[in-house]
């Protein structure tokens, strides 16, 4: 049958149809999808499940896979610096049953962070890679990418990238079964599961690389690669990896409008980017002039090309990144792959042509902050309240800022998070500004997920070295900016059946932490005397800020309260709109107006108007 899914959901139909049995990620655009399909799904016999972070996920999958299930962990490009750890290590002892890793790049840098290219840990980790060029292609490529981890007996990465894990196409599926019923195994290899000593670890490094040997005749012979010559020799020739292997029937039409003819071109269409297909690309470069090569981000594929092209003595032209064509930077439209064919072809494009296919000029420009009756907002707000009070400008007082909401914290009208880095950096690199001398209080702000999945080990640092430090922890109850995935601190009531909440207060208590407070982020006034107060102690210190995310409040109808406007008491100064951001407010004509589809109740308006224009009911 035919369904119309997204790339993330057709990888993880892809998994089901391949009888995978255990499911682990940590939220992340853009591969959220992926996982959270199969959440909504709930199939049969098939444990699916949101870790604490992306190496916990990684060592459960790894786990599942030793004892000969078909496992899937998924994550975005980010979350693979925090699992590589446990990759490196499992690579070397390989796996029983199949492992495969779904890991998400964003060329584009759509979603934040980093614009990494994960086909270098492939290379690093001498593992094989797949990568999909279309949502179809997810589909059928998981499930080789199975079948190949377990002939091999080596994990398999599978990477998208956001244009492909978001988009949306028709593809035929199967209804998946149940996995098959495996008997688990236990088996007992010190020299396989262990690193206990150089020679072990060497002998697995030896047979890691004749493992990626064997993945690349196993490709070869699934023929994952196509090669396709023109039936003319010394011509242009293509060698185009991903989602620019989508692009290219595009690009053809637009250049054949120029004079270029398509049926010249011999392309090479590359679903497995690693191993290299060596024998394949001196194909293409015994029957080519010219070669072009496509593909986002990093030069890796061009860089072999080059290596195999001196070892072929070719003598052409290499066209793409290296020689200054194409880009090290963004993503890949049909405008980049005509770009590059106009060059390798020698053909004149006129400017405007590349020009009107650019989406960024249609694109509005849009504002990023926190939501309407987000709780952060009066966090933020309190934070800056609490540094005046205690006698400080704003300039004079670091913030540093973690990954999700809570880095929303630099934008107007806060102005109050000065960095962002990765997860749970923002604890550590609080510790650092104090270890290198600033007198001013040093304050650290995280979210709830954030801190469980790598804050508490920093927190640790903290606590043992009795760092002069205030930690702000936004405890919302959700993994919010991902999608509202649950964390270990959601109420037990929208937890899986069987799983338990785990309260971040008792767990900061737990550590040692002397100085704890728990404040209502509503509750301005007393937020910010909270704040106040941790920044004139010693030692560390926690504000836990505590109030759900409205987004998941106001979905199930709950609001906190309902803001009226006293229309002859508002002289329209504008001051709740400037101090507080929210986008339920509005100037009116004659007063300041509220949206009450997006207004939470949450009262931080009325709390900053002098005129009492605004009350809460």
């Amino acid at each position: 049958m035919k369904k119309l899914l997204t790339g993330n959901e057709a990888l993880a139909l892809g998994a089901l149809q391949a009888g995978v049995k255990v499911v682990t990620g940590y939220p992340g655009t853009p591969s959220t999808g992926a996982l959270e399909s199969l959440l909504r799904r709930q199939p049969q016999d098939v444990h699916v499940e949101w870790s604490t972070n992306e190496k916990v996920a990684f060592d459960i999958a790894a786990g599942a896979a030793w004892a000969g299930q078909r496992a899937l962990c998924t994550m975005k490009m980010s979350g693979l610096n925090v699992a590589f750890d446990s990759v490196i290590s499992i690579a070397y002892s390989g796996c029983v049953g199949g492992l495969v890793i779904y890991v998400a790049d964003d060329p584009g840098v759509s979603a934040g962070m980093a614009e990494q290219d994960s086909r270098g840990y492939a290379l690093m980790a001498d593992l094989p890679m797949l990568d999909p060029p279309s949502v179809a292609e997810a589909y059928r490529l998981v499930q080789a990418a199975f079948e190949i981890s377990e002939r091999v007996g080596t994990p398999v990465f599978v990477r998208l990238v956001t244009s492909i894990s978001h988009s949306k196409a028709p593809v035929e599926v199967e209804e998946p079964p149940p996995p098959p019923e495996r008997e688990p195994q236990l088996i007992r290899d010190i020299a396989r599961f262990t690193k206990a000593g150089a020679a072990i670890c060497m002998a697995q490094h030896r047979d890691l690389i004749h493992r990626l040997e064997e993945a690349g005749r196993v490709i070869e012979g699934m023929g994952l690669n196509r090669l396709d010559l023109a039936p003319k020799p010394g011509g242009l020739g293509i060698v185009a990896s991903g989602v620019a292997v989508s692009y290219l029937e595009e690009a053809f039409e637009v250049v054949s409008d120029l004079g270029f003819d398509p049926e010249a071109v011999s392309v090479l269409r590359l679903s497995a980017v690693h191993p290299f297909p060596a024998e394949k690309v001196r194909q293409l470069l015994d029957h080519c002039g010219t070669v072009l090569v496509l593909e986002e981000l990093e030069p890796h594929i061009e860089r072999s090309v080059y290596v195999e092209a001196r070892r072929a003595g070719f003598a052409g032209r290499i066209v793409g990144k290296l020689d200054g064509t194409l880009s090290r930077i963004g993503e890949y439209t049909v405008r980049e792959v005509v770009r590059g064919v106009a060059e390798a072809a020698g053909l004149e494009v006129p400017e405007g042509l590349l020009s009107g296919m650019a989406a960024e000029q249609w694109a509005a420009a849009r504002p990023i902050t926190v939501c309407a009756g987000c709780p952060h907002r009066g966090t933020f707000m309190a934070i800056n309240q609490a540094i005046r009070r205690a006698g400080y400008r704003k300039n004079e007082v670091m913030v540093t800022g973690d990954i999700g909401c809570t880095i929303l914290g630099m934008n107007p009208p806060f102005h109050t998070v000065w960095n962002e880095v990765s997860m749970g950096a923002s604890i550590g690199l609080a510790q650092g500004y104090v270890h290198a001398g600033v007198k001013t209080p040093v304050i650290a702000t995280i979210g709830d997920s954030t801190f469980f999945h790598a804050g508490m080990p920093a927190l640790v640092n903290a606590i043992q070295h009795q760092v002069d430090l205030t930690v702000v922890i936004m405890d919302n109850g959700w993994t919010s900016m991902t999608g509202m995935q649950v964390n270990p601190g959601t109420e037990e009531t929208f937890q899986p059946p069987g799983n338990r909440r785990v309260d971040i207060a008792e767990v900061v208590r737990g550590m040692g932490v002397e100085h704890l407070f728990v404040v209502d982020p509503f509750d301005l006034e007393a937020t910010t005397q909270a704040i106040q107060e941790a920044l004139s102690l010693p030692g560390v210190k926690v504000v836990l800020a505590r109030q759900e995310c409205a987004i998941q409040a106001m979905r199930r109808g709950i609001r906190v309260g309902t803001v009226r406007v006293i229309p002859e008491k508002c002289v329209l100064c504008k001051r709740c709109i400037l101090l507080t951001g929210c986008p339920a407010l509005d100037l009116g004509e004659e007063a300041v107006e509220i949206d009450p589809a997006l207004c939470y109740g949450c009262g931080l308006c009325a709390q900053v108007c002098k005129l009492d224009a605004l009350v809460v009911e």
